[in-house]
């Protein structure tokens, strides 16, 4: 008989060490969608639109830039020396423009009397309509080369990390050449996939908690904002062996005004929470 008890203890003893691991692990809970991802962080090269010397370069790898700072500086006196052309040309046809006018107008006034023939006065009003057009070519010409001049300063289009910096000063680099990668600060998303099994459970806006691999770290919330309509087989990085030929679906999770605790490529575990069913 005591060896029927010490038996049955040991089995209790045994499930309840069990049943304490499951719920510790959700194992029992049905509330949430355990998936794993990785941390998506968008980046963008910068780089001057026209080409010249860098001068300046104005952070390095691992600065914090806001939106609308001056990140780098290229050499400036070929493209103000173009502004000036541009505007001294501008000066000379506006000139020539006003004595053909004049001559037009006097044209006219001779025509009535037959002191001139048509074919002098036609001669005189093309001139005219010639000079007239390129007066709008150089106007066009000096907005680009204004443009052109600002564009030899490169501004962060947002808020961000410097992640590489490609160039030095000195260096002579061409139209679209980056010079910078920028991580920017947001927003911030979390890819993973979800099996065909779950995918009916998953909608868009569906909540999410995001848990790091850091002990004691902070967890995320975030919203379920990508479901692809298109499955695929498991990613090699993240396949197992009995998950090799499974159908996938690969989804997106926008983090909520994350820090910069959340960084390029971290591995994290999402709890997609089942308490809200979508409308």
């Amino acid at each position: 008989m005591k060896k029927y008890l010490v038996y049955i203890a040991c089995l209790c003893g045994i499930a309840g060490v069990a049943a304490f691991f499951m719920i510790e692990n959700g194992i029992e809970k049905n509330d949430a969608i355990t998936v794993y991802g990785n941390v998506d962080v968008r980046q963008v090269d910068l780089a001057f639109r026209v080409f010249g010397r860098v001068t300046k370069l104005l952070f390095e790898e691992g600065d914090w830039v806001s939106t609308g700072s001056l990140v780098a500086i290229m050499e400036k006196k070929p493209y103000s020396d173009q502004v000036k052309e541009t505007e001294a040309s501008i000066a000379s046809i506006e000139a020539q423009l006003d004595n053909e006018e004049k001559m037009l107008k006097r044209r006219f006034e001779l025509i009535d009397s037959k002191s001139i023939s048509q074919e002098d006065l036609d001669t005189v009003f093309s001139n005219y309509r010639v000079l007239q057009a390129n007066l709008e070519q150089a106007k066009a010409s000096l907005e680009i080369a204004r443009k052109n001049l600002i564009d030899t300063d490169v501004y962060a289009p947002t808020d961000g990390t410097i992640l590489t910096r490609i160039r030095e000063p000195g260096s002579v680099v061409d139209a679209g050449q980056p010079v910078y990668t920028l991580s920017i600060a947001s927003p911030v998303w979390i890819r993973a996939f979800i099996s065909e099994r779950d995918l009916g459970l998953v909608y868009p806006g569906m909540p999410a908690k995001i848990h790091t691999d850091t002990p004691g770290g902070k967890v995320y919330t975030g919203t379920v904002g990508f479901i692809s309509p298109v499955s695929e087989f498991t990613p090699k990085s993240v396949e197992t062996t009995q998950l090799r030929t499974d159908l996938v679906y690969r989804i997106r999770v926008y983090a909520d005004n994350p820090d910069l605790g959340l960084r390029q490529g971290m591995p994290v575990t999402l709890k997609l929470s089942l308490a809200k069913t979508a409308s």
